[in-house]
Parts: C-alpha cells; structure tokens; sequence
C-alpha cells in the first residue's frame, strides 16, 4: 500500500513539473535571444526577451486593449493542419480561437518567409496602423510559439517602435478572457492563392 501512494506522488510531482515546465515564464531553459530570425523548429522553448519590443502578458494586454490608444492584435499562429487518419468523406471544419479584434496572418512569422509574404506582411501592417510606426502593435501566436517572435523582430527591425510581444499567446489570454473564432485575414489568404499564369 505504502509503495502505491508512493508511485501515485510520483506521478503528480511529474505532472506538476511538466506544467510548470510548459510556462514560458518559467521555463527551466534559458534561451538566449538568436542575433537575427529564428530558423529552427517553430515550438519550443523562447527567449524571456525580444530587444525592442515590449513583452507583455494577459494583464498588460488588457490594459493596453482597454487604453485610449487601442492596439492593433497580430495573430501569426499556424493554422490547424486536417490530420492525415481523418476518416474520407467527413467535412472537416477548424476553428481558430483568438483574441477578439485581432488579425489574423498564419504563419507570418515563419523563417525562412518567401521575399512576397513578406512584403505583403509590412504592407499589412502599414495598412493596419495607417503608417504611424509608434502606434502599438502586438504580435502573439501559441505558448512557445517562434512565429510570433519572429514577426515582433521583423517589425522591430522595419522601425516599429511600439512593438509588445505576447508570448503566453491564445492559451494565456483565454485563461481568463472570451475568445473569439477568426477567420485568414483576406488580404493575406489572397497574397498566398496561386495567380493566374503562374
């Protein structure tokens, strides 16, 4: 009996670990911040920092949202890919859950980013902030997500001086506030449909 509750302790000491280990706040590894874009694989750990930008969590992107100057929310998170067991002939629907007002641009800030995606990700972001590079701009994706990283330093690295990184992402945010259903923010699906004659 003595053994069981002692494997049982075990169990949950480890299950604790592994959520605490989960929070990229107290992530046991302390990641350094790469010199240019992230190019390894987009989960895992990140850096507690992002030069130029402001990082923020669920309570300052609360308080920013609620502020005079509203921000304007970037989603760069990838978008549910159908699984490849998925049973023929039934619908597959995904839904997107996000912070409610964001746009939402899957896999901006993947690296490499075709040289076009690119571009058309500072047009939108011009076109968002109607050109004024001050203006708050906020850039999430999923708990240890490099996408949205990445697309805050690119936007750091074009001059946006009011750059806030949220790294605790859609799962931090709906820890305590509504989430709504996105959909491909228009210009952005169009920029990546094949052109005719191409």
């Amino acid at each position: 009996m003595a053994r069981l509750i002692l494997i049982g302790r075990l169990a949950a000491a480890l299950a604790a670990l592994g959520c605490l280990a989960a929070a990229p706040a107290d992530s046991p590894v302390n990641v350094p911040e790469p010199e240019g874009l992230y190019a390894g694989p987009p989960k895992g750990y990140t850096p507690q920092t992002l030069k130029g930008a402001a990082v923020i969590d669920a309570e300052k992107l609360a308080a920013l949202m609620a502020g005079p100057d509203k921000p304007v929310l970037i989603d760069v998170a990838a978008p549910d890919r159908k699984p490849s067991n998925f049973p023929a002939g039934r619908l597959w629907l995904p839904v997107h859950p996000s912070i409610p007002g964001s746009v939402w641009m899957p896999e901006a800030g993947a690296e490499p980013l075709a040289p076009e995606r690119e571009s058309l990700f500072y047009a939108r972001v011009a076109e968002l902030t109607g050109g004024d590079r001050a203006k708050p701009v906020v850039v999430f994706c999923h708990v240890e997500c490099w996408g949205s990283w990445n697309a805050a330093k690119r936007l750091v690295r074009k001059g946006y001086t009011g750059v806030h990184w949220f790294p605790e992402g859609v799962e931090g945010w709906q820890e305590t506030h509504e989430t709504t259903a996105l959909r491909e923010d228009p210009a952005w699906k169009a920029g990546a449909e094949p052109q005719a004659g191409r």
